[in-house]
C-alpha cells in the first residue's frame, strides 16, 4: 500500500506507524486510522482523518465535531459481505438451520416443513451502500423489498416502496424480516424499540448487521422470549464481545455471530482502494469520498 500511495502522491512524506509517537502525530497533516479524543488533541496540524471503518460513531467526540478537520470513512468497503451476511441470517432463521445443525450433531434424521424467502417482505432500515446492495440481492430472491431512510424521496434499485423515519411503525408492521443496516447516530440510537416490536408480525424476524445500540436490547429480548416476534439474527450487539452470561447465546430462535459479517479479505482491499482514491483527490484538491456530516454523524451516500 505504501508504494501505491507514494506513486499517487510523490510529494507527501508517508509514514506507517500503528501507534505514532506524539511528536510525529503533532505534525501530521493526514492520519488514516482511529484517534482517541486525547490523540486528536495532540494532532494540531491535522487537516484530514481517514477511518478504516464504515461508521464514524466511535470517532466523533465534541472536539472533532467542532473542528475544521475533514473526517472520511471507508463506507462501502463491507457492503457486499454485509448484504450476504444479512441473507445468510435470514435463511438460517427462515429454515431453522440451528435445528438441522443440532440434528446433525446428534446424528438424527430430522425432516420438517420450513419457510422460503420468495414472496416474503423484507424491510431494510438504512439505505446506504450495504442496504442498497441487500435490496438488489433480496429482489433476486423474489422478495418484496421495503426501504426506510431519512430522505424518503430518494429511490433505490430493487426497493418497491420507500418510507421515512416518521413511518417506522407502518413500515415495521409490513415486514417478515426487518434488517437493521443504518449507521449509529444520536437519531438512530434505540429506534428499534418497544413500539416497533409491538406492531410486528409474530412470525417476523429482526436481523442486525449494523450497530447493536440501534436496537433496544431489553425490548427485543422481551419480544423474542415472549413470542411477539419469531426470532432474531444478530451480528451486532450492544455490548461486544457478547458476555458469556448473555441470554442471546442460548435462545433457540436466535442466531448470534460475533460482528463478523464483513471480515473478508476483499473488505480490507476495498478500504485501501478508497483511501488511495482519497489520497489522489486530496493531492489534487478535489472533494474526498465518504466525507462525514459531523452533525448528522455519518457519511451520506
Amino acid at each position: 500500500m505504501v508504494e501505491k500511495l507514494r506513486a499517487i502522491a510523490p510529494d507527501f512524506d508517508i509514514v506507517t506507524e500503528k501507534h505514532p509517537p506524539d511528536d510525529l502525530l503533532a505534525h501530521a497533516e493526514v492520519v488514516a486510522g482511529h484517534l482517541t479524543p486525547e490523540r486528536f488533541g495532540i494532532a494540531k496540524a491535522l487537516r484530514w482523518n481517514q477511518l478504516w471503518t464504515a461508521g464514524a460513531d466511535a470517532d466523533l467526540p465534541p472536539r472533532a465535531v467542532d473542528s475544521d478537520v475533514v473526517l472520511t470513512t471507508s463506507a462501502g468497503n463491507g457492503a457486499v459481505p454485509l448484504a450476504e451476511h444479512a441473507l445468510l441470517l435470514m435463511m438460517m432463521l427462515n429454515r431453522d438451520v440451528p435445528r438441522w445443525m443440532a440434528a446433525q450433531a446428534a446424528r438424527r434424521w430430522d425432516r420438517f416443513r420450513h419457510g422460503e424467502l420468495a414472496g416474503s417482505t423484507v424491510g431494510i432500515v438504512g439505505m446506504g451502500k450495504a442496504g442498497r446492495d441487500l435490496a438488489v440481492k433480496c429482489r433476486a430472491f423474489h422478495m418484496r423489498v421495503l426501504g426506510l431512510r431519512n430522505h424518503q424521496e430518494r429511490s433505490a434499485d430493487g426497493v418497491d416502496r420507500m418510507f421515512g423515519p416518521a413511518d417506522m411503525t407502518e413500515f415495521a408492521a409490513l415486514c417478515d424480516f426487518l434488517v437493521v443496516a443504518a449507521p449509529l447516530t444520536e437519531t438512530t440510537r434505540g429506534i428499534i424499540g418497544e413500539s416497533v416490536f409491538a406492531v410486528m408480525k409474530p412470525t417476523a424476524f429482526v436481523v442486525n448487521i449494523s450497530r447493536g445500540e440501534i436496537v433496544d436490547d431489553a425490548a427485543m429480548l422481551a419480544a423474542v422470549t415472549g413470542g411477539r416476534i419469531a426470532g432474531a439474527g444478530l451480528d451486532a450487539h450492544s455490548e461486544e464481545p457478547l458476555p458469556e452470561d448473555s441470554p442471546w447465546w442460548s435462545l433457540p430462535n436466535v442466531v448470534v455471530t460475533p460482528h463478523n459479517g464483513a471480515t473478508t479479505p476483499e473488505t480490507v482491499v476495498r478500504a485501501i482502494d478508497i483511501f488511495a482514491e482519497n489520497v489522489a483527490r486530496y493531492a489534487t484538491g478535489r472533494r474526498l469520498l465518504n466525507v462525514v456530516d459531523k452533525k448528522a454523524g455519518y457519511a451520506p451516500g
